[in-house]
């Protein structure tokens, strides 16, 4: 694979990770469960798939 070639792998791949992490969002926010993130300083919480939504 050229570098042209892998960079628009990259970019595909990113856009279907997008897709599928918003999708993952909206069907646990229309159940009304949470996600668990960790800040950068290493915490983890648990947070509303909506505001996780409102975050993007």
């Amino acid at each position: 694979m050229s570098d042209k070639e892998i960079e628009e792998f990259a970019e595909r791949l990113q856009y279907g990770l997008n897709i599928a992490e918003r999708r993952m969002l909206e069907e646990k926010a229309l159940r009304g469960q949470d996600i668990v993130v960790c800040h950068t300083d290493g915490t983890i919480h648990n947070v509303p798939a909506q505001e996780a939504i409102k975050a993007l």
